[in-house]
């Protein structure tokens, strides 16, 4: 059996066959935990596929995964955070999800600290932006606003947001680097993409 480094620089150089060993690999052990945080087999699905898709995509970054399995639930588990975040803004979802769901297991200290650390750091990046582009990605990844709706609220072009957007997202990795903080980047490609 191939372990994860190697499978891992593998797929950075673009073979499929360490994906789909990654991806076979991995599959059920995400779709579990996701299961425990969702309650839904349809979205812990989805959000699996989402994963690997992203992984596919950003492929060329995974050579610097030191943990995958820790990095994959760590993925996971504020994907299944964001599906959440957007259900409760839905009266439909939210409904839908609140009939399937049950108690939500206690999250574990260390995962919470870890969470807390994340936070603090990835606020720190947002701070240092210019206001515009602040407010642009504020709007967008707080207040879940679409690229449309910024643009008529702000009088700008759509295209405008989506520059100021993907220059923001850059700007956060280039401010997570600069300061030492790269194991904080590859999952933040994952919540940025």
């Amino acid at each position: 059996m191939t372990d994860d480094f190697t499978l891992l620089a593998d797929l950075a150089t673009g073979e499929e066959i360490a994906f789909n060993t990654l991806f076979e690999r991995y599959k059920d052990k995400l779709y579990n935990y996701l299961l425990k945080i969702t309650k839904s087999p349809e979205v812990s699905e989805e959000i699996v596929i989402d994963i690997f898709v992203k992984i596919w995509v950003g492929r060329e970054l995974m050579n610097h995964v030191q943990n995958l399995e820790s990095f994959l639930h760590k993925v996971a588990y504020h994907k299944a955070i964001d599906f959440l975040r957007v259900t409760s803004r839905h009266a439909r979802l939210k409904k839908v999800y609140i009939d399937r769901m049950e108690n939500e297991p206690e999250k574990l200290a260390d995962d919470l600290i870890i969470d807390e650390e994340f936070r603090q750091i990835f606020q720190k990046a947002i701070q240092q932006l210019p206001p515009q582009r602040k407010l642009i990605y504020t709007l967008s990844r707080e207040q879940g606003l679409t690229h449309d709706q910024i643009a008529t609220a702000l009088n700008l072009s759509r295209n405008t947001i989506k520059n100021s957007m993907m220059a923001a997202t850059k700007s956060i990795s280039d401010f997570l680097q600069d300061n030492s903080y790269s194991k904080f980047i590859l999952p933040l490609f994952f919540l940025l993409v």
